[in-house]
């Protein structure tokens, strides 16, 4: 099934000021993050995210913080299992794409955690991101494995708009260019 903009969250997942410069390829993991969470926001899709343990990890990295309009503080891997993550996502809004860090830790244990509470899960590939690949790699498996679409950031923003005579169009066609 296609992504609607009218039922979807955008999770970024802990892409916080002390982990980011581990990440393999952080650079292209923050902008397609950053052009997807734009995206979102002139196409009226919440932009939230989660910050594990941020005493010692820091806050949500710029130029995210300015878009992300609620953080949830965590320390479990998964924010699904952390108490009141569920009532805190936007009411009424059953598909959730998650992109992050890490990938292969509280990015896919969150994503699975969102599917057995019972949304729709996608991965935004590329807007996810692991110290190594190949733990990004294995992420990305198992991620579909249980459940979760695979998605790329221009996949997401194109189904949102789902026509090219969106109001939008010309803005966010900007972002991609």
């Amino acid at each position: 099934m296609l992504l609607s903009a009218s039922d979807s969250t955008l999770l970024i997942v802990d892409m916080q000021g002390r982990l980011m410069p581990a990440i393999h390829d952080a650079d292209a993991v923050l902008g397609a993050a950053h052009k997807l969470a734009q995206a979102a926001r002139l196409l009226d899709v919440p932009v939230m995210a989660t910050e594990h343990h941020s005493k010692m990890l820091g806050v949500t990295v710029e130029p995210l913080r300015e878009l992300v309009q609620g953080a949830f503080q965590k320390m479990h891997f998964s924010s699904a299992r952390e108490p009141g993550f569920d009532g805190w996502l936007p009411a009424a809004r059953r598909t959730v794409l998650v992109a992050g860090c890490e990938a292969h830790i509280c990015v896919l244990q969150t994503v699975i955690g969102l599917i057995e509470l019972g949304y729709k899960a996608a991965l935004v590939a590329d807007a996810a991101g692991s110290r190594k690949p190949s733990d990004h790699h294995a992420a990305l498996r198992r991620a579909r494995a249980h459940g979760a679409e695979i998605i790329t950031s221009e996949m997401a923003i194109f189904e949102w708009m789902e026509t090219c005579e969106h109001p939008r169009f010309r803005d966010v066609l900007r972002l991609v260019k």
